[in-house]
């Protein structure tokens, strides 16, 4: 079971294994109208965001996974105007994406609105800003709804979703059905990237394989990757897909781009991480390559 004891955050990693975290202050500690929401300081990671007992992003190496979610598919893409981002409480996703010079418009649709306004008084750091950028659209509403009902299109979508847990807020987005609707609001050419949960030799098969083999059979190309983010324990996986072929970015190549491109410095990712992150040790390719299960409505794969 997850929860604050004493000075302790005990968080489950996996059914017989958990980890504890000490902690000197809860900045807050509630549920809102979705799930439970704690806001913690510790000395290792500073203010850490958790949901439903599983924690999302700390100030410590938040910046491993947003700037691992968001450059290489804005990277792939030839010029990123119009980018859709689904969940991302926190405002790190937003922060990155409004980094690239190419970005007009950046539409976030996050279900749960309490969640933002915590964020944006308790994480600073995280967003840094980014909520106030005149060319971001704050949207609260269900991501799948919105794209359903839009007729607009983009260039990249970014899936910053919590886990899909049975019960959660977001289980039916990382579904078949939800990448039909998806793709159909892509321009050509247009990138999809997903958070796929833990990709460690352990852990590999609670969903990142499956989120993997869904987006393979719903997108002409998919591509998946890893980075190690140390608050999250694990490997950590993330899926890129589209119907037009993915780039093979060099070093230099990402090197390059990141100067030209990008209006800040990156503290994680550049062309040699890129090629580490897209070099799948041998348990995820193998993971990958057994697979079968794809995530539909009616049967969806939850993480544990």
């Amino acid at each position: 079971m997850d929860e604050i004891t004493g000075k302790w955050v005990i968080e489950t990693v996996m059914p017989d294994l958990a980890i504890m975290l000490k902690v000197d202050d809860v900045l807050y500690s509630g549920h809102t109208g979705f799930q439970r929401v704690e806001v913690v300081h510790s000395q290792v990671y500073g203010r850490s965001l958790l949901l439903d007992g599983k924690t999302q992003s700390t100030e410590r190496d938040e910046h491993i996974y947003h700037e691992t979610l968001v450059h290489p598919a804005l990277l792939m893409h030839p010029n990123p105007q119009r980018v859709f981002i689904g969940g991302g409480g926190e405002g790190g996703t937003l922060r990155e994406a409004l980094a690239h010079r190419s970005v007009e418009k950046v539409t976030m649709v996050d279900l749960d609105r309490q969640v933002v306004n915590l964020c944006r008084e308790h994480l600073p750091q995280h967003h840094q800003g980014a909520f106030d950028d005149p060319r971001t659209e704050l949207i609260i509403g269900d991501a799948r709804q919105y794209l359903a009902d839009t007729d607009q299109q983009y260039d990249v979508m970014i899936m910053d979703l919590v886990d899909p847990l049975e019960g959660g807020p977001a289980y039916l987005l990382y579904t078949a059905e939800y990448y039909s609707i998806a793709r159909a609001r892509l321009k050509p050419g247009g990138i999809l990237v997903t958070q796929s949960g833990p990709a460690g030799y352990l852990s590999l098969h609670e969903c990142f394989t499956t989120i993997y083999n869904t987006l393979d059979s719903a997108f002409a190309h998919a591509a998946p990757y890893q980075a190690h983010v140390p608050s999250f324990i694990t490997l950590w996986g993330f899926t890129i897909a589209s119907d037009a072929p993915l780039p093979k970015l060099t070093p230099a190549a990402v090197d390059a781009a990141i100067a030209s491109k990008i209006t800040k410095p990156l503290r994680h990712y550049d062309g040699e991480t890129h090629a580490a992150m897209f070099t799948l040790p041998r348990h995820i390719r193998e993971g990958i390559a057994n697979e079968t299960r794809i995530n539909r409505d009616d049967a969806p794969v939850f993480m544990v």
